[in-house]
């Protein structure tokens, strides 16, 4: 690989020292490390003794799939993990030494490990009882979820930043200076907490934030877990350090005097998952345990306009930036940018950015993954909109929207409703699937098929007091030749499918599922066939349902899995984080997503489209109400009280981080998509909005006094 000077020295020397380089993104600090790994194996290191470090599963990938491509023996045996999966592989050889100290009701016996969805189950059979006895949260308008999901973040950050979860409500309350009634919800956040982890005592059950705590309180000081640890992996690289928890950031303080070698990757401008637990402040101090410190400075990315927007919109924000001739960069943002002519609505900016994206597909044979199409949010009617104009225009498109309600898919409800159909024996506390909804999965499932049609089909082979289908020919002859017989034949084929499958005993969800989406639904000419959206949604749910099955078999063996799993998507479980379309990036779909879950992946394209800049979403922060991210911090000082000034700041910053991110994962051109109004008919005047017409201004203002001055 052709590395610059600075990069060689990170892949090529320092081999028995602690190295510490940063730089922003896109100047190569990631493809130094890569290369640092395969000189360590030609050195001679095992690949056995290498760990690759990285906050959350997707960053892994970047690393995997370089060092699965290497030439060099051993690359694709080095070990990349999280702080997680390390915590996970020592708690299952240590945990017994410490078992009967934790309080747990049946220590000998292993824990179950819980993934975020079935945190929320375990929470909604019993939390929601005890939320509902004491009358908490009364106050609060948000999904039982959306809270269940608060609380488990709360006691994530007690056990990554290193405080008791018991200090979480006064530590929140202790920063409020507003009215009383959001200290007694925070009241109630600390009581659902106590009362979850009790809990997880007395059923043996093991969350994420339950084991961070365990692993960092009690097992991580003992002398032979952490030899164990340090005897194991010898030579350590630790990728996006600013973007962990501080737990992480204290084991790195004790393993890196140990260690016979180490590279940390610092991002200056990074800390985007700060609302998860990041904290640069704590990753920087690291620079001082390293003997040699490394900087790269030279952007391998974006292009000079790009460069030229970058340096300009931080400029606005008062933030550092190079000298430029103003001319130069007048000249320069010109081609950096694509602004419409003034539209006044959504929908209008919609269709000019499908137009532009058919545009460049159709006409600039731009490849459609070199394209991602970010918004500050995703909501369904934006989707909705975005996707139907894309189809029109014959743009592949493919959607990534984590923290999600897994039933908020159109392919999931589309697989649950068929799911039901398949076992009207199953006891969901609600009535059977309504014609509405075998009307919407018909039309997914048998492709081609519009809203009349569909009606017309379903009032004649579906009765929803029986939760039956009938075959085609119960249709009459003039409405089958309405619905036409094509149609006709794909719905009989989904039809004996699920009659033949009732015919047999049921099978486990998840194997249901597969087979019903491999030998129907991706065949050609129904619904999923070729949906790379569909695929995944569909991939995620079968991995979904079978953890499900698999681990509340063993807690509750007596329950009926596959019911309690679909009662419990219907009523909102948010999803947990998938490793997949993003990541992949197949070549054939334009990504439409929330532009932090872009910045979270970590890959750059050519293109990108910023949808309704005007909208005051760009560089706000999401409002919890049982949960504050910057208090919940190790930095914050205990007692002070968040002000109006703190959150604008805070805006100012993350408005900042967020874009100087976006503009340094583009390579050719950001097109602004701004309507005038809002889906409300205000006039939009967001943050990001007024800080490039500022920028703008500026810069013209600028520009002009140096042609008077020539």
């Amino acid at each position: 690989m052709n590395l610059l000077k600075q990069q060689r020295v990170i892949a090529e020397e320092h081999y028995d020292a602690r190295v510490f380089v940063e730089g922003v993104a896109g100047t190569g600090k990631t493809t130094a490390g890569i290369e640092r790994v395969k000189g360590l194996l030609k050195a001679g290191v095992p690949a056995g003794r290498i760990l690759i470090l990285v906050p959350q599963p997707t960053l892994g990938l970047q690393w995997r799939g370089a060092l699965r491509r290497a030439r060099t023996a051993g690359s694709s045996s080095v070990r990349v993990a999280t702080l997680s999966g390390i915590a996970t592989e020592l708690l299952d050889l240590y945990l017994p030494l410490v078992a009967a100290d934790l309080g747990f009701e049946n220590p000998l016996e292993p824990p179950h490990d819980l993934s975020l969805e079935l945190v929320q189950y375990y929470m909604r059979r019993y939390l929601a009882p005890f939320i509902e006895q004491h009358q908490l949260f009364n106050s609060v308008h948000a999904s039982p979820y959306r809270l269940y999901t608060q609380i488990v973040d709360n006691l994530n950050k007690a056990a990554l930043v290193g405080f008791p979860h018991t200090e979480l409500g006064e530590r929140l309350k202790a920063a409020w200076g507003g009215a009383d009634e959001q200290k007694r919800i925070y009241d109630d956040a600390q009581a659902c907490a106590n009362e979850f982890r009790e809990l997880c005592r007395q059923r043996n059950l093991m969350d994420y934030s339950l084991q961070m705590a365990i692993f960092m309180d009690h097992l991580l000081p003992r002398k032979e877990v952490f030899n164990h640890l340090t005897r194991q992996y010898q030579h350590i690289l630790v990728d996006n350090i600013e973007e962990d928890s501080p737990a992480l950031h204290d084991v790195l303080a004790r393993w890196l005097p140990v260690v016979k070698s180490a590279l940390l990757i610092y991002d200056e401008e990074g800390g985007h998952r700060r609302f998860l637990g990041a904290d640069p402040a704590t990753a920087y101090a690291l620079k001082d345990l390293c003997d040699v410190h490394a900087q790269l400075d030279r952007q391998r990315i974006m292009s000079a306009a790009v460069a030229a927007f970058q340096a300009e919109f931080a400029r606005t924000l008062n933030r550092p930036a190079p000298d430029a001739d103003p001319e130069t960069v007048r000249d320069k943002l010109r081609e950096a940018y694509e602004l419409p002519e003034t539209l006044r609505y959504l929908p209008q900016m919609l269709d000019w950015v499908a137009s532009e994206t058919h545009q460049l597909i159709h006409e600039e044979g731009v490849p459609p993954n070199e394209i991602v199409l970010l918004s500050a949010f995703l909501p369904d009617a934006l989707r909705h909109l975005l996707e139907t104009r894309l189809d029109a225009q014959g743009v592949p498109h493919r959607a990534l929207r984590p923290s999600r309600a897994l039933r908020d898919e159109p392919a999931t409800r589309t697989l649950l409703t068929l799911a039901r159909l398949a076992h009207p024996h199953w006891e969901l506390n609600q009535p059977r699937p309504t014609s509405h909804e075998v009307i919407s999965a018909l039309m997914a499932s048998l492709g081609a098929l519009d809203v009349v049609r569909a009606r017309l089909l379903v009032a004649h082979v579906y009765d929803p007091r029986q939760g039956q289908l009938k075959p085609f020919d119960a249709v009459p002859s003039d409405a089958q030749e309405r619905i036409t017989y094509t149609v006709g034949q794909r719905y009989q084929t989904l039809y004996e499918w699920l009659r033949d499958y009732q015919a047999e005993p049921p099978l486990p969800l998840d194997v249901f599922l597969s087979r019903l989406f491999g030998e129907v639904l991706s065949q050609p000419q129904f619904g999923f066939h070729r949906s790379l959206d569909a695929a995944h949604i569909t991939a995620n749910l079968i991995d979904s349902a079978r953890e499900f099955r698999q681990v509340v078999a063993r807690i509750d063996p007596e329950l009926d899995l596959p019911a309690e799993y679909v009662r419990s998507v219907l009523d909102g479980v948010i999803a947990n984080q998938y490793v997949d379309v993003p990541t992949r990036k197949p070549e054939a779909a334009v990504l439409i997503a929330p532009a932090h879950a872009f910045l979270m992946n970590n890959f750059a394209v050519d293109y990108q489209f910023w949808l309704d800049i005007g909208s005051s979403g760009w560089g706000q922060r999401l409002y919890q109400p049982l949960t504050q991210p910057y208090i919940l911090n190790r930095h914050w000082p205990q007692g002070r009280v968040w002000t109006d000034d703190d959150e604008f700041n805070a805006g100012r910053h993350e408005l900042y981080t967020l874009i100087s991110g976006l503009l340094r994962r583009c390579r050719k051109r950001v097109y602004l998509g701004y309507n005038q109004l809002s889906e409300q008919g205000t006039e939009q005047r967001g943050a990001l909005l007024m800080t490039i017409h500022q920028m703008l201004r500026r810069v013209q203002r600028e520009g002009a006094t140096y042609d008077r001055a020539d």
